[in-house]
């Protein structure tokens, strides 16, 4: 639990401004950028959120981390709330500048290229909120963090139900590393309860659910296991709808 002392510190700062807003503020004017920081109401020393001028886009959120002088941002779409963009760093200067790109609507390669800490999640801006790129979307999120994750088998899985048509053509997300298909984006998901695992070793299965489901398929290889799921699909499967209206 944080203390007085712990905040006085690491935040030094944020203690006489009375706010992680106004300290960001403060950056911000100093490189003479324009960044309209607001206070986090419940936590307004650990935390700031910051307005973008693309509707397509929610507010950054910067947080100050409680046991080291450290801050994260977390930037979202609009339409499902998904990250877009991520980091950490302890360097104030280089929050704002990401802040100030992400409200003046900068490219999510060009936020990364202004601020080298921020790291991109895979995922694409959908400005129209059309439901089959926010699924292609999603697939980019996936493929990127499975090739960032220490777990190859998972990673062969990713790819080879990518390269599979008809499971391209789905909505899909992850549970426990489970790879699983909806017929909807986010937030009103429509599983299709396949549950495909990827476990140490090269051993791949199919299964009915998420704990102690009935396997119906099993293979040696990613390919193999994608070819199954795809003979499992039920049929006549429209395109992905959106699920923002979904109950």
């Amino acid at each position: 639990m944080t203390t007085p002392a712990d905040q006085a510190a690491f935040y030094p700062d944020v203690l006489a401004e009375g706010s992680l807003a106004a300290v960001l503020q403060a950056a911000a004017d100093v490189d003479g950028l324009s960044v309209p920081v607001a206070v986090s109401e419940s936590n307004p020393l650990y935390g700031a959120t910051v307005a973008s001028s693309v509707p397509y886009r929610n507010r950054l959120t910067v947080s100050a981390y409680t046991w080291k002088r450290w801050w994260s941002i977390r930037g979202e779409e609009s339409c499902q709330g998904m990250e877009l963009i991520g980091g950490d760093t302890d360097d104030l200067a280089q929050i704002v500048r990401a802040a100030q790109a992400w409200h003046g609507g900068t490219e999510l390669a060009g936020i990364r290229r202004t601020a080298p800490f921020v790291h991109l999640t895979g995922r694409f801006e959908v400005p129209d909120h059309d439901p089959a790129q926010l699924a292609e979307s999603e697939w980019q999120h996936l493929r990127t963090r499975a090739a960032e994750a220490d777990a190859p088998e998972f990673q062969a899985l990713i790819e080879a139900a990518y390269r599979e048509p008809a499971l391209r053509a789905l909505y899909p997300f992850t549970s426990m590393w489970t790879l699983r298909f909806s017929t909807c984006t986010r937030p009103g998901l429509a599983d299709l309860g396949l549950f495909l695992d990827a476990h140490r070793g090269g051993r791949y299965t199919l299964s009915k659910s998420l704990l102690d489901g009935e396997i119906l398929g099993e293979a040696a290889k990613a390919e193999e296991l994608a070819s199954v799921a795809v003979r499992h699909l039920p049929s006549h499967l429209g395109p992905v709808t959106s699920g923002a209206s979904a109950p």
